[in-house]
């Protein structure tokens, strides 16, 4: 018997009643059906499919998901250059983009055991008085370090036009007077195209535990480079190495190259040294930041910038001195959207 010949011959007030049951049920059907609707939705988004034996459908669908993260190394030492030996997360804020960050996932020492080092020594005409007692001591001293089995580290040499390969990744090994006597020397100098040369070699096989550093012996002048400056200094900024540089000019005569360098290392949250202050030293000081590094990871703050600027501030102790680059891409690009500071 149709529904509407029963609501003809009811009273009114439970014709009415009964219209609106009957609404409530399409309603609430209709609800549930989104709502499963939206679970499956939801779980296709985040979730793994479940597969039954025999069934080719879920081979039809991809599922991925994404975490943006900033992943910082940083140092941090007292008035007197010393590393900090105990500092907490509320010590210090990140400023990303003049946005302040102090809502970290995590902040550890670094577990960075692991080294990709790559040195490179200016053999151009402006510094070929040191050249060859500064690769002589180098080269010696990479021999002596207490490096760990699993470290790479590489020399290269760079003048006239070329950048030649002294050794790549067993450079731990001793090298006698006569290999070195015989490594060419003299011309002009590509400083830039050695940058870019070292800063792709690290990007080429960079691994998340791996720490990339560059250690620079020059004088700082480039005279014949193809790659700009700036091509070299994006390049360091997308493999996320540390720059360690060191500065072979007379200091009676200070060039706009010690500028350079200062910048260099400055920029990458190395540090600068001069030739006079010891091979010994300068990799004893990239050592003692291996094992002092801080590593705190956030949320990038939005932004339609490609590369964000960053710099960290003490936030109670205002003697606190911090070391960290000085920004990074939020997308891997080989043209960055915006000019870097």
């Amino acid at each position: 018997m149709p529904i509407t010949v029963l609501f003809a011959s009811m009273p009114t007030s439970l014709a009415t009643s009964l219209m609106r049951l009957r609404l409530s049920c399409i309603v609430l059907t209709l609800l549930l059906g989104t709502t499963i609707c939206a679970d499956n939705l939801a779980f296709s988004q985040s979730g793994q499919p479940s597969e039954e034996p025999g069934s080719n459908e879920s081979a039809n669908f991809a599922y991925r998901s994404t975490v943006s993260e900033v992943r910082l190394v940083f140092f941090a030492a007292d008035e007197n250059n010393h590393a900090v030996k105990d500092l907490h997360k509320d010590d210090f804020a990140v400023i990303d983009n003049e946005r302040v960050i102090r809502d970290f996932r995590s902040f550890t020492r670094s577990p960075l055991t692991k080294l990709d080092v790559i040195v490179l020594i200016d053999s151009s005409d402006s510094v070929l008085p040191h050249f060859r007692q500064e690769t002589a001591n180098v080269l010696h001293l990479i021999a002596q370090l207490p490096w760990n089995p699993e470290d790479n580290v590489s020399v290269l040499s760079f003048g006239d036009t070329e950048v030649r390969s002294i050794c790549t990744g067993d450079c731990r090994r001793s090298f006698s007077a006569e290999e070195v006597a015989s490594l060419p020397s003299g011309g002009a100098t590509p400083l830039f195209d050695a940058l870019e040369v070292a800063a792709n070699s690290l990007i080429q096989r960079r691994q998340p535990d791996v720490w990339p550093v560059i250690i620079l012996f020059s004088d700082g002048d480039d005279t014949v480079s193809k790659s700009s400056f700036r091509d070299a200094a994006d390049r360091i900024a997308a493999s996320g190495a540390q720059v360690y540089t060191v500065d072979v000019s007379n200091p009676s005569q200070p060039s706009n190259g010690t500028g350079m360098l200062r910048w260099l290392a400055d920029d990458s949250g190395g540090r600068c040294f001069r030739i006079g202050d010891g091979a010994a030293r300068i990799f004893n000081d990239v050592l003692d930041d291996v094992y002092s590094a801080r590593v705190v990871t956030y949320a990038p703050p939005p932004s339609a910038a490609d590369f964000h600027s960053i710099r960290i501030l003490p936030t109670h102790n205002l003697n606190l001195r911090f070391r960290c680059r000085r920004g990074y891409y939020r997308r891997s690009s080989n043209a960055p959207q915006e000019e870097r500071p």
